[in-house]
């Protein structure tokens, strides 16, 4: 592949949010997530599972559980004081957390604890840090899985977005709803479809604004 090719993939990436009808197969989601498990991770740990949801009902009902956690720490804020931004939290903040509702595919994206030789070797027994930063790691990794999935799912014609909405608002209903284990993160949420729109290409911090060199 050219370098062009690819930054044009880059580029003309978005995220996108309203979805047409059209299925997706599964053969195409295994092969996003055989592009996202080559990704890097710490000592090749590895951390990162995925979920996905094919059936809207199912998509449905995660929506719905987002919004009645959203109601309800709306609720909370007014009981607060808090009335403006109770009315904001619901109508600013709700559309965008729960942006998935018509896609006909949602990958939820985990992270499992970051085990390596190195931590059981070297790690834990010196207690380099604390177990937080462990479980950061596998968010980390987990990360760099999801920014592959979706650049392959633009490459491949599909369209997605990335959302956390779910996961703030109504992470232990999701858990519960989809039996996972305690020990795995719930990193975000992807909507995964065929795109029925196409936004814009957003304005992006200059290069010389995020980059510092030094000599």
């Amino acid at each position: 592949m050219e370098y062009n090719d690819f930054k044009t993939i880059l580029h003309e990436r978005r995220s996108v949010r309203r979805f047409t009808e059209q299925e997706v197969a599964v053969e195409d989601i295994k092969e996003l997530i055989d592009c996202a498990r080559y990704a890097p991770s710490d000592t090749n740990s590895q951390t990162w599972e995925f979920i996905a949801i094919v059936n809207r009902e199912k998509i449905k009902e995660i929506e719905q559980m987002t919004w009645d956690q959203l109601h309800k720490r709306a609720a909370e804020a007014e009981q607060r004081g808090l009335s403006k931004e109770a009315r904001l939290l619901v109508k600013s903040f709700g559309p965008y957390a729960t942006a998935f509702s018509d896609a006909p595919v949602l990958i939820v994206c985990l992270a499992t604890p970051y085990m390596s030789k190195f931590r059981d070797r070297i790690f834990d027994p010196v207690q380099l840090v604390d177990d937080a930063v462990w479980a950061e790691e596998g968010i980390k990794s987990s990360c760099l899985a999801a920014q592959n999935l979706m650049l392959a799912a633009h490459a491949r014609g599909l369209a997605t977005c990335p959302m956390t909405g779910p996961v703030l608002l109504a992470s232990e209903q999701l858990r519960e709803y989809l039996e996972i284990p305690e020990h795995s993160q719930i990193n975000m949420v992807i909507s995964l479809g065929y795109p029925s729109e196409r936004p814009g290409k957003l304005p992006r911090k200059e290069v010389d604004e995020i980059l510092r060199i030094v000599n």
